[in-house]
């Protein structure tokens, strides 16, 4: 399978205003605060026509700071495919990347980094991957 990058899947911010982040969102621009996986951190997934495009990391009850890098926005995900040919892509390249598996979910990811220190979250449904 040949590897694709796609549209933009959703975007991240950590926030340490989790409720007020919510109510904005909800009542500016009509997102619906939505199902969520069990992740063991707090946070919100916000949709926008049906598609959960906005995902919010409370860490508030952190000493995390903003990351001058980045500010807010902790990662750009974009809707792939081709996860093993990505993988073996980024080997092959020398980039350094981690994998993740969704909890209770068909959903692999790929996180790498940018030259601007920019996290990139590659999202893969395995389930529609040959194995």
């Amino acid at each position: 399978m040949t590897i694709s990058v796609g549209v933009l899947d959703h975007y991240n911010v950590s926030t340490r205003n989790l409720k007020e982040t919510v109510r904005f969102y909800e009542d500016v621009l009509g997102f619906v605060n939505g199902a969520r996986p069990p992740f063991n951190f707090p946070g919100a997934w916000l949709y926008s026509a049906g598609h959960p495009v906005l995902h919010l990391n409370d860490i508030s009850g952190t000493d995390r700071e903003q990351p001058p890098t980045s500010g807010v926005i902790d990662h750009v995900a974009f809707g792939s495919r081709g996860f093993e040919a990505m993988k073996k892509h980024l080997d092959g390249k020398g980039i350094a990347h981690r994998v993740n598996m969704v909890p209770n979910s068909t959903r692999c990811q790929i996180f790498l980094r940018d030259p601007n220190n920019v996290e990139l979250e590659l999202n893969f449904d395995t389930k529609n991957e040959p194995a």
